[in-house]
């Protein structure tokens, strides 16, 4: 990739740019441009498809994405010393980089791009697994991206594609095993990242399912999850109650014993009871 890259090595824009990663910000530099075009590789073939990438900080992975072929790159950074360092890749590689600084909690991506639409991000530690969980549970599916690659710490990639009891598995788990199927494809240790993190890291895929893999309502599944997993070491009965009417009933009509825990209950176990009590809502 280095040979399709103009620009200067990271490091050396960090440095003409005066850039220093803010903790505030949840930030954390990924310096290694082979790195970056690994990770922007994970997330397949790119040619034709636009790109979101959230928290590009000095652009390592924008450059990934681009010279990996990427049609077009829509970069929303909430931190504005970025830009500068932004605008020169912007110049490198004409009419395919846009960058907005912006909050990606506040911006609709669909309004800069094209379907089909991958999202390839090291995501800031503060905001990375609100935006997970809200490009999971839209309110229409199929989603407006095909994938999602994204950079996590790792206790939170295991999470995501833990499976029932273990002790990562979770509501987050059931909400991207539901409508994604989600693998992790790479770790990177601390010292891939200026300034050298507390823990380890690693890059998720999730390829989109066209439909959920079991029938439920979002939002009752969203709320059942919530609370199960809220209060993980008591059982259902007491955890889903005031969640779920008549809950012991309910449960047992779904063929789950009242005395069971979250973490024992797979992802159709929950999308039944989730049926059910969306059944005894509408009478």
């Amino acid at each position: 990739m280095a040979a399709d890259d103009p620009l200067p090595p990271l490091r050396q824009v960090i440095a003409a740019h005066g850039l220093s990663a803010r903790k505030s910000l949840g930030q954390n530099f990924l310096l290694d441009l082979n790195l970056t075009a690994k990770i922007a590789r994970q997330a397949g073939d790119l040619a034709g498809s636009d790109v979101l990438e959230v928290g590009p900080g000095p652009g390592g992975l924008t450059r990934g994405l681009l010279a990996e072929g990427a049609r077009k790159v829509l970069a929303i950074e909430k931190d504005s010393r970025c830009l500068p360092a932004l605008e020169e890749i912007s110049a490198a590689y004409p009419g395919r980089l846009e960058v907005l600084n912006a909050d990606a909690l506040e911006i609709d991506p669909t309004a800069h791009l094209t379907a089909p639409i991958r999202v390839v991000a090291n995501l800031p530690y503060n905001v990375g697994t609100e935006l997970l969980v809200r490009w999971l549970t839209p309110r229409d599916w199929p989603p407006f991206w095909s994938s999602l690659t994204l950079m996590f710490q790792k206790e939170v990639a295991e999470r995501i594609v833990a499976r029932p009891g273990s002790k990562a598995y979770g509501r987050l788990a059931l909400l991207a095993q539901w409508r994604a199927d989600p693998a992790i494809v790479m770790h990177l240790p601390p010292q891939a990242f200026i300034p050298a993190p507390k823990v380890h890291s690693a890059v998720v895929h999730l390829t989109r399912l066209d439909a959920p893999r079991y029938p439920a309502d979002a939002a009752i599944l969203s709320r059942i999850t919530k609370a199960a997993f809220g209060q993980r070491r008591k059982m259902l009965r007491a955890s889903l109650k005031g969640t779920v009417p008549d809950v012991e009933n309910v449960l047992r009509d779904v063929g789950i014993d009242p005395t069971a825990r979250a973490e024992t209950l797979d992802l159709e176990a929950f999308c039944a009871l989730a049926r059910r009590v969306e059944e005894l809502s509408q009478g």
